[in-house]
């Protein structure tokens, strides 16, 4: 949860299966560079666009068992391409993460919850997906649950970073749900922070923590080192919307992180999902 470019993707830590480090690595770094080129640096709207186009080129060209170009080809192509051949990765999967970055280029509100969920499901809900078939997990139920997680995830992400996004320009709070709350996009592109701005972050990171919790038993399909990580992954989130009510929702002000210090803790409550799997048994 402390990756500085593509937040909440779990990397291959010390708890990742040794012979899945090298597959989930490539995806992260496939997802990060995208990413950069969609968000980093003072490029034109046109240019990031070409960039992405060029970048999707590159893995249709490695996806149909040709090389890439030579920009990207050692950080992202080439362990990409050793990953797609090791594990037949679905690339369809990996071309939604490139449609929501573009879509972020072009897209700046969401009208409802609805929308935004369809936005997820191509930032978000790739990530998991794409785990879980390295996992070798397919079952529609575990799909579902992984969905909800990735999902709030990505929400987590938004209501943690309204400030960042904000001076973009990019407003992912659904307009439905600003003007239940009596507010404007102005409001929060102004970067007003009151009572009810706050009431606001907090009925938007209950809704997170809802999808959460309805995506958490996902921890106990994932065998051994695998099932440890997403509980971290899950008590990760949880805990950054902790920390946003701990600073009353205050996140247009302040952005909450996590630190080494959480790490105790969340380990804990990791442990403590897994007694109570077994309690229940």
């Amino acid at each position: 949860m402390s990756i500085n470019h593509y937040e909440n993707f779990p990397v291959a830590s010390w708890l990742c299966p040794p012979q899945l480090r090298a597959p989930i690595a490539a995806i992260y770094h496939f997802a990060r560079c995208a990413d950069d080129l969609a968000d980093e640096g003072e490029a034109s709207v046109g240019q990031r666009h070409a960039d992405l186009q060029a970048y999707r080129r590159d893995l249709d060209a490695v996806a149909a068992g040709h090389a890439p170009s030579p920009r990207w080809q050692a950080s992202v192509f080439r362990p990409l391409s050793m990953a797609l051949t090791a594990h037949q990765l679905p690339v369809p999967l990996l071309k939604d993460l490139l449609d929501a970055f573009e879509q972020d280029l072009d897209q700046q509100q969401y009208q409802d919850r609805t929308e935004l969920l369809d936005y997820c499901r191509r930032s978000a809900h790739p990530i998991g997906r794409l785990l879980l078939h390295l996992y070798g997990i397919s079952d529609p139920l575990a799909l579902q649950h992984s969905d909800a997680i990735c999902t709030s995830l990505q929400l987590i992400n938004f209501w943690q970073d309204l400030s960042r996004d904000l001076s973009r320009g990019r407003v992912y709070v659904p307009q439905i749900d600003l003007a239940r709350h009596g507010l404007t996009t102005e409001d929060l592109l102004h970067g007003r922070d009151t009572a009810v701005t706050r009431q606001l972050v907090g009925d938007l990171c209950g809704w997170a923590e809802q999808l959460m919790r309805r995506g958490a038993p996902l921890v106990h399909q994932l065998p051994g080192r695998a099932g440890w990580e997403l509980r971290l992954v899950v008590q990760g989130g949880l805990r950054i919307l902790a920390k946003i009510r701990a600073m009353h929702f205050a996140t247009l002000q302040h952005r909450p992180a996590i630190h080494a210090l959480d790490l105790p803790g969340m380990l804990l409550r990791a442990a403590l999902m897994h007694v109570a799997r077994e309690a229940r048994r």
